[in-house]
Order: structure tokens, then C-alpha cells, then sequence
């Protein structure tokens, strides 16, 4: 809008001392000396929503591997439970550890997948963080409740088979 009302008032100014080939040379550099790029549809302002993303550079620990992780956890976790139905935890104290460690894992990658999707730091840049490391020290927190729950009391599956049986 600038930069038209500016050739706007260039232009007579031209028009009287110039012939058109001149003309042109001293609008294009009118339109050069704007503050803002020059596209057909408006200037482009650096720091709103219609900047593009920005791509996170390639990494092993995302994309197909990260999904590979996911699916193999998930598909893990069927034979695990049943092998904890069909032993006890006091004889299988491995099984019993694994089946906690897989459990928690699914659950934090299942919650970090909501969060990644429905509160990304770019909407919500103080929210987002805060929720991701809230799920973080949420996790720690339920790892070594497990552990504890593991060595020093009944186990998860002595737990599940006295809940079954109640």
C-alpha cells in the first residue's frame, strides 16, 4: 500500500522531467527502496502465521525407525501379557521387569503422541514444553514406582493375577 501511494506521487514528478524509458527506471527503483519484498498479492512480513514451517533436520531416531519401535513395542506387549498370566512374577522376576519397562514405554509414547499432536510448541510455545516435561518427569516418576512396586513388593504380575482372582 506504501509503495503505490509512493509511486503514486513519483509518477508526475517523472512523467515532467522524463521520457517513458526513464519513467520505468525510477519506478522500479521506487519499488526497490520499500522496507518489505514485493509480491503480487501483498508485502511478506517475516514473523506471523503465514511463514512456512520450519523442517526438523533428518534423524534416525524418528520417522520409519521411530514407527518400527512403536509397532514392535506394541505387538510385544500381547505375548508378554500372556506369558505373565500363565507364570507368576516371583519365579519370572525378568518377565515381570520387562512387562513394566514395556508398559510404561507404550504409555509414554502413546501421551507424547497426543502432546506432539493437539499442543505443539509453535500454537502454544509456553504450554507445549511445559506438558512435554511434565510427561517426562511423569514417566521417571512411574519407572521407579515400578521398579519399587518389582523388587520390593508383590510385582505386577502377581498384582494382575490377585486382582483376576478377587
Amino acid at each position: 500500500m506504501a509503495s503505490s501511494m509512493l509511486l503514486r506521487s513519483m509518477l508526475p514528478r517523472t512523467f515532467a522531467s522524463a521520457t517513458g524509458r526513464n519513467v520505468l527506471r525510477s519506478a522500479s527503483q521506487v519499488r526497490a527502496s520499500s522496507t518489505t519484498q514485493y509480491v503480487p498479492g501483498g508485502p511478506i512480513i517475516k514473523g506471523t502465521v503465514n511463514d512456512p514451517i520450519e523442517f526438523p533436520p533428518p534423524s534416525r531416531t524418528h520417522g520409519s525407525y521411530h514407527w518400527a519401535f512403536e509397532r514392535l513395542l506394541a505387538a510385544s506387549l500381547v505375548p508378554m501379557t500372556a506369558a505373565a498370566f500363565v507364570t507368576s512374577g516371583s519365579s519370572y522376576p525378568v518377565l515381570d521387569g520387562l512387562l513394566g519397562l514395556s508398559l510404561v514405554m507404550h504409555s509414554h509414547i502413546g501421551f507424547d503422541s497426543m502432546i506432539v499432536d493437539y499442543v505443539h510448541k509453535r500454537k502454544f510455545p509456553i504450554l507445549g514444553p511445559v506438558m512435554t516435561w511434565t510427561l517426562r518427569t511423569a514417566t521417571v516418576g512411574v519407572l521407579v514406582g515400578v521398579y519399587q512396586f518389582n523388587t520390593n513388593d508383590i510385582g505386577l504380575t502377581e498384582l494382575i493375577a490377585k486382582v483376576w482372582t478377587a
